[in-house]
Formats: C-alpha cells, sequence, structure tokens
C-alpha cells in the first residue's frame, strides 16, 4: 500500500493568486477510520450483469490500468445459471477480484402496487415469506458455487443472512453490502444497518461531505458510493470530490457508475449491447477519477489489491434459537 498523501485542492493554486484561496482544511472533519489493510479505499465496477460483460470489464481495466477491488451485479442470482456463476467466481478468483451478486426477489419486480406509486411504497423490500425464503435460497446456492459477497436490499434479509452466517449456514467469510436504493442517510440509520450484519454500506450519492463525518462518528463500516451516480440515483458526477469524499468516508470503496445511460435491470440479451458499452465505459470512467487523483496528489492509500474483508464491525446480538 502506498503512504497517503496531502492532496493538491483542485485549481487551488491558480484561484490564491488572483484572489480566491480555497478554504483551510479542518483535520477534526476527516475520517479515522481506515480498512484492516491500511488502506482508505478500494475501487468498485458496478453493473457487471453476467460473465460476456465481467471478460470486458476485466479487458478494459488490464487496457486503461484500471485496478479493481470488487465488481458487482444488480440482477440478482437467481438470474444467473449456475454456469455463468461459476465462469463469474473463476474469472475474478484470477484476478483476486470480489464478486458480489444480488440476492432475488424485491419488491419493485413483485406484484404488489405500492411500488408504482409516487410514494414507492415498499422499495425494493422482500414481500412477505416466500421473497425472504427466495433471498436466503440465492444466498444459500451461490455461495456454495464460490461467491463470497451479497448484495441486499431489505433490512430483515440483511438480518437473517447474517444470523445465518452466525450459525455456519453460510460461510464465515461471506460479506454482505448493502444496496444505493436502500442505503441509509443518517449516522444513526447507518449504525443499525452495521449491527444488522453489513459489511459494507452504499449510501446515496447525494450525501453531504459533512454527512459522512457525521457517519464516521458512529462507525466504521466501510461505506460505498458512487462516484459517479446512474440516472435512477440522480446521475450525481462528483470527480472532482473524489480526494475528499476518501478523507471525510474512508474506508471507502469509489463506485464508478454512469449517468445518462439506460437502465439494464434485469438483464437479459435483448439488452446485450447497452449492457458491453455501458460495462466498457464505467472502466474508463474509473480510468479518469484515478487520473485526477494522481493529478491532485490524493492517489496513495489505496488498498492492496485483492483486499476485501471490513475488519472486525459492531453487531447486534443473535438470539440462540430464533
Amino acid at each position: 500500500m502506498t503512504a497517503p498523501s496531502l492532496p493538491r485542492r483542485p485549481g487551488a493554486d491558480a484561484l490564491a493568486a488572483i484572489g480566491h484561496p480555497a478554504p483551510a482544511v479542518d483535520p477534526a472533519d476527516a475520517s479515522p477510520h481506515a480498512f484492516p489493510d491500511g488502506g482508505t479505499w478500494r475501487t468498485e465496477i458496478p453493473s457487471v450483469e453476467g460473465p460476456e460483460a465481467l471478460a470486458v470489464v476485466l479487458k478494459e481495466s488490464s487496457r486503461l490500468d484500471v485496478p479493481i477491488h470488487r465488481v458487482s451485479q444488480g440482477s440478482g442470482v437467481w438470474m444467473l445459471t449456475d454456469t455463468e456463476i461459476t465462469e463469474m467466481v473463476e474469472s475474478c478468483a484470477e484476478r483476486d477480484i470480489e464478486l458480489c451478486l444480488f440476492t432475488g426477489p424485491r419488491g419493485t419486480w413483485d406484484i404488489g402496487a405500492g411500488t408504482r406509486t409516487d410514494s414507492g411504497g415498499a422499495g425494493l423490500r422482500a414481500r412477505g415469506h416466500d421473497a425472504l425464503a427466495g433471498c436466503v435460497e440465492d444466498a444459500l446456492r451461490a455461495t456454495a458455487l464460490g461467491v463470497r459477497c451479497l448484495l441486499v436490499a431489505d433490512e430483515g434479509v440483511l438480518w437473517t443472512l447474517h444470523r445465518l452466517r452466525t450459525a455456519g449456514r453460510l460461510p464465515a467469510d461471506t460479506t454482505f453490502k448493502l444496496s444505493a436504493l436502500t442505503g441509509p442517510v443518517n449516522p444513526a440509520s447507518y449504525a443499525v444497518y452495521e449491527q444488522l450484519g453489513a459489511d459494507s454500506v452504499n449510501v446515496p450519492s447525494d450525501l453531504t461531505l459533512d454527512h459522512l463525518t457525521e457517519i464516521r462518528r458512529v462507525s466504521r463500516a466501510p461505506m460505498d458510493m458512487y462516484v459517479e451516480a446512474p440516472d435512477d440515483l440522480g446521475g450525481y458526477i462528483r470527480m472532482y470530490e473524489a480526494a475528499e469524499l476518501i478523507r471525510r468516508g474512508a474506508p471507502l470503496y469509489l463506485k464508478f457508475g454512469l449517468s445518462r445511460s439506460p437502465g439494464i435491470y434485469p438483464y437479459g440479451a435483448q439488452l446485450r449491447d447497452t449492457t458491453l458499452a455501458t460495462a466498457r465505459e464505467r472502466v474508463r470512467r474509473g480510468r479518469l477519477v484515478l487520473d485526477l487523483l494522481a493529478r491532485h496528489g490524493a492517489d496513495g492509500g489505496m488498498s492492496p489489491l485483492g483486499s476485501r474483508l471490513p475488519g472486525e464491525l459492531r453487531r447486534f446480538p443473535v438470539p440462540e434459537g430464533h
């Protein structure tokens, strides 16, 4: 791991020369936390929807020299065959990249009308026992095929999977990542998701820098954040804030999303051209962010490639026999 460096703030010297100095940096608002390997940031390519999209990401990351710690998929375990999952597991293992797959049924695809209303109803939550059971089935199937990171969007699913992990029904090194569509927006809720079993928590990309500092005063659980968010999450592009996002939010996964592109969940062959093109462009967006960090002297502190575990986190006690 390279040592963290003091970043040069964008445009600072030129602005200061004409009487517009940058506000002073307050050391008190920096995160005191890091990954267990000592790094402050890792990288993630989201929306990698199958083996073909993964192959594109891996090829493009080699061509552009973009280091990848994690790739994630949004359509769900149930949208992949065993062969496809195994191929993705093996391809990621060859590169020592963590593979994260979404667990099954969710409210936005269910028959309930609430999620179609302006209020959004229950959103991505798993509706009823059968949907909860489907998510558990996905988790058991995926981990049996070698997947060690699962993406969840429901607090009940998260707590259930954490209990299964604690009971030894899921591998002990399985990690759970909370979806951006469920992401907490205040420090108390962030801490609750950590206690429920989350190993990394995707926060909405419109949180302010002060919000990140507030969260870091109560929780050290790794944070996932889109540096560029897809349109259904706001379409925000925060590349020039990347160094400050790391300083405030560490330990942080920088997610390289893509605005101004159509949705691709649930993925199928009818969306192949769009999915492969957007997968390629997400890697390029990652290269832009990494170049920007390097230009500002803020590229130090990246976790070693292959790092995936979050370190010791706080959990609610798991009741016995329930």
